[in-house]
């Protein structure tokens, strides 16, 4: 990696059929150990189960409240400053259950790739 600042491009955001609003904040090949996208979800909603192959992630909540579902814990409340900590292969989704936004940042190491996102509702 080489020292660099990275300014999103807003404009670059998209929706998924996961059912969530990514803006991918750092995901280049210079810096392949990590990524970082800055996710949101509307009120009401609930991503689709889904994992990463050869990729843990994490969840730092910055706004909004939440449950997430991971591997076999049970279903926990989450808001803003929780971590959700989701290793490989673990099975997940998050449902926005306030009235704004659910924001959290998606960390993932090493960075994500496409190709390891797996929906397992398909």
């Amino acid at each position: 990696m080489k020292p660099s600042v990275i300014t999103p491009d807003p404009s670059q955001a998209f929706d998924t059929e996961e059912r969530c609003h990514i803006l991918e904040l750092s995901n280049v090949p210079d810096d392949p150990d990590c990524s970082i996208a800055r996710a949101s979800v509307a009120p009401g909603v609930t991503t689709h189960w889904h994992r990463l192959k050869a990729t843990a992630e994490r969840y730092v909540i910055l706004e909004g409240s939440g449950r997430v579902e991971v591997g076999e814990l049970a279903p926990r409340e989450i808001g803003a400053g929780d971590v959700v900590l989701i290793p490989p292969l673990c099975r997940q989704r998050v449902a926005n259950i306030g009235e704004g936004e659910l924001v959290f940042l998606a960390i993932c190491t090493p960075r994500f790739g496409q190709e390891n996102y797996e929906d397992l509702e398909q």
